[in-house]
Order: structure tokens, then C-alpha cells, then sequence
């Protein structure tokens, strides 16, 4: 297998070890496999959160994913990177978000890593409606959130 660009969006859940076992055997020269996942947490914004449904827009969603992948390989030197993203119904302690990026060197990694998450949170179209004791709401990215991802350009 050779380094790769893979970028999911989908309802049904990940396989956390199949994901990151993909990424080790794409290839011998990276020495460094950084990955993240995200849950549905039970509480957010000072209030108990049941579910989270998220919506998006598919043509627009694939060319957000794509460009933020795009601008982290002109930051670093990349190997393989995999980004899988849900939509749908999720329930609390479900898994939201995979990302897995490989490189020759940890900082690049690291830094990568982190640089994809930061956008996934505040510049792909994704919606996220949560289900809390006082009814639904629909959730904006936050303040400090748009800083952190500021804070890379």
C-alpha cells in the first residue's frame, strides 16, 4: 500500500482499529501515526445532552474536506491522512469524528492533526442540532474555537 487521502462521510459508525491499522500499513517510511477521535459528550454549554443530530450538504461538504487536507500537506510533509466524519442521529458516548494523519516526523503529525481538527470545527458545512433537557438547539461554532483555527494562518 502507498500514502493516501481518504475522507468519509457517513452515518454508520467506524471501526477504530481497522482505521488506524490502514494507516500503518500504507506505507514503511513514516515513522510518526497521530489520530484523534471525538465523542458525543453529555453535556455541553453548561447543559445535559442527550443526542446530537448533525446535517450537511454533500457536494459542499467533500470540497471543504478536501481543501482542508490540501492546505495541511502544503504545511507539512504528509504521509497518509484519513478523515471520517458522521452525520445523522448519534447518542451520547457515540463516535463522531476520525482523523489520522502519518508522517516521516512526529511534530508534523502532531501539528496537522490538530490543524484538521480545528478547521473540521469551524469551516466544514457540517450542522450540529443538539437534544438537551430544555429541547433542541442548534450549535454554532465557538469563539474560541474560530481563534484556534485563526491562530494557524
Amino acid at each position: 500500500m502507498s500514502h493516501f487521502t481518504q475522507i468519509n462521510v457517513q452515518s454508520q459508525d467506524f471501526d477504530f482499529a481497522y482505521e488506524y491499522q490502514k494507516l500503518r500499513d500504507s506505507n514503511n517510511s513514516d515513522g510518526a501515526l497521530v489520530t484523534f477521535v471525538g465523542l458525543v459528550r453529555d453535556m455541553n454549554l453548561q447543559q445535559s445532552v442527550s443526542g446530537l443530530f448533525l446535517e450537511h450538504y454533500p457536494a459542499m461538504t467533500e470540497k471543504v474536506l478536501n481543501n482542508i487536507v490540501k492546505q495541511a500537506r502544503a504545511k507539512w510533509k504528509l504521509g497518509s491522512v484519513s478523515i471520517i466524519h458522521r452525520v445523522g442521529q448519534l447518542n451520547v458516548s457515540e463516535q463522531i469524528v476520525f482523523v489520522g494523519v502519518t508522517s516521516q516526523h512526529r511534530q508534523s503529525a502532531y501539528h496537522a492533526n490538530e490543524f484538521i481538527m480545528d478547521y473540521l470545527k469551524t469551516d466544514a458545512p457540517f450542522w450540529k442540532k443538539e437534544t438537551t433537557t430544555r429541547g433542541d438547539r442548534w450549535i454554532e461554532a465557538k469563539v474560541s474555537d474560530l481563534k484556534k483555527s485563526q491562530n494557524w494562518s
